[in-house]
């Protein structure tokens, strides 16, 4: 047998699909006993089978590197799946729902009366130094009052099974488009499995996102014009921006392709001349987004663009001065905003933070380094931090200058345990770290997918997931039985 389950030991950490050697979870059963089946060979075939879908249907991500560039490569893609109960997802997707319409609130207050500043419960001094707040969004009134429509929140699970929040991304948050690429992969490759199981889909995101952006619309019509701003195909994300035009059925655009008029309405160019433009998914970050407003030299934006948002003649999504929720500093005031703005405890935890700001939670950082994760409170993609435990005493040395410099700038967290699953490693199956991005779209009700992106860590030990940095990814099934 190619994989026996006997054999399988996930070391200590909680695993997503074994719950002891040889005993799989409930709600993993009928996947284990299949795989378990299954000789070198057919473990082999399936494997390629996945690698040539992948291959087939273009899916790729961009890397950078120094010298050479951008550079393509092939999607990398673990064919045993990351298996989650209902019974325990919604519970989940009732905390992701409740998170992000706290930060909402949030954001709308910060651009109008500051309520949670002047109360004291978030310090102004921390939205004053904020590198995300945008004083040129003060007064404005979204559709809604919703600032981020699109919301990709990364959760862990622990060593005892309890799932956190690691981090919210408010900005223009990616990875949705491997979601739905994985699924499809699955279920080309393992048809027989969507048979025995009651997986919950995933397909109806396009057409949500679509029904997300078009009631954003100020314009009684039909089918208003909705197109998806990219920075252009040389942008990491590019192929999840073509994918998700293609699937709403609306325009790709850069900035050239738009132009502002004289009546402050935004218009697309296309061969019978202009066309209006309601509502535009921006893929691109904020100072780049109008240089009449931000950033001068910007050739990705639309001068004007901010005008016409402000005057409601166009919808922006997600809105411009959204990622000031996205800090990883104000990331740890957010069970104080859940009960502040809805009276509430929060559903789901945040992971036990530090804030170098603060003077005493400072020394305490610096004096235990080498037991903590430390990160800067505006990167993304898992550059920029420090992983303790596996960093030398130089670059502690290094990252402890950086904090004592720039405090405000950074935030730390305990090494948590993360949980494992299966993952195929030549012929055999063995543990490896992942997390989870769920994605929730906002407006006149809120839509969860059922699942999320599943990111794997596929370098032994690591907990690093990012596609960036030798991660891959997993399809996230949630299943309609009573797990464990």
């Amino acid at each position: 047998m190619a994989i026996d389950w006997r054999q399988y030991q996930a070391e200590g950490f909680f695993d997503e699909l074994i719950a002891s050697p040889g005993k799989p979870r409930h709600a993993a059963g009928e996947l284990c006993r299949f795989l378990g089946a299954l000789n070198d060979q057919e473990l082999a075939h399936y494997r390629s089978a996945a690698e040539l879908a992948i291959r087939t249907m273009g899916i790729t991500f961009t890397v950078y590197s120094e010298g050479d560039g951008s550079i393509d490569r092939a999607w990398p893609f673990d064919v045993v799946p990351r298996i989650i109960a209902r019974s325990e997802w919604e519970q989940i997707e009732r905390g992701l729902k409740q998170r992000v319409q706290a930060l909402n609130l949030f954001i709308d207050d910060l651009y109008h009366r500051q309520r949670i500043l002047k109360d004291g419960v978030v310090p102004r001094e921390l939205i004053a130094n904020s590198r995300d707040f945008r004083e040129q969004c003060m007064g404005i009134n979204p559709p809604h009052g919703i600032w981020a429509h699109i919301c990709g929140s990364d959760l862990v699970r622990d060593k005892d099974g309890t799932v956190y929040v690691l981090e919210d991304n408010l900005r223009v948050p990616s990875g949705v488009s491997y979601m739905l690429e994985n699924r499809q992969v699955m279920k080309r490759v393992f048809p027989d499995l969507f048979e025995n199981y009651s997986i919950l889909p995933v397909d109806d995101y396009p057409a949500q996102l679509f029904d997300c952006l078009s009631a954003l619309s100020r314009r009684r019509s039909k089918r208003p014009e909705v197109v998806v701003l990219t920075p252009g195909i040389y942008n990491s994300a590019y192929f999840e921006h073509a994918y998700l035009a293609q699937q709403m059925g609306a325009e790709l655009v850069e900035g050239s392709d738009l132009v502002v008029g004289d009546d402050d309405c935004v218009y697309m160019r296309t061969i019978e001349g202009l066309s209006r433009v309601d509502v535009i998914y921006r893929r691109i970050d904020d100072l780049f987004l109008d240089p009449e407003v931000f950033r001068e030299d910007s050739q990705l934006g639309v001068p004007g663009l901010m005008r016409a948002w402000r005057k409601g003649n166009v919808a922006l999504a997600n809105a411009p001065g959204s990622g000031v929720a996205d800090d990883k500093v104000i990331y740890t005031y957010v069970p104080k905003i859940i009960r502040y703005y809805l009276d509430q405890d929060p559903i789901l935890p945040n992971v036990p933070s530090y804030l170098c700001v603060n003077k005493d939670e400072r020394e305490y950082v610096l004096a235990n380094l080498d037991k903590l994760v430390v990160k800067p409170a505006n990167e993304s993609g898992g550059y920029g931090m420090l992983i303790g435990p596996a960093a030398s005493r130089k670059e502690r040395e290094a990252f402890a200058d950086l904090i004592r410099r720039q405090p405000r700038n950074y935030m730390a967290q305990p090494m948590l345990s993360l949980s494992t699953a299966p993952t195929l490693i030549d012929s055999h199956a063995e543990p490896r770290h992942l997390d989870l991005r769920p994605f929730i779209l906002s407006g006149k009700k809120t839509y969860v997918t059922t699942g999320g992106l599943t990111r794997v860590a596929l370098r032994k030990g690591s907990t690093v997931v990012n596609s960036s940095q030798g991660g891959g990814s997993k399809d996230t099934w949630i299943v309609d039985v009573e797990g464990n």
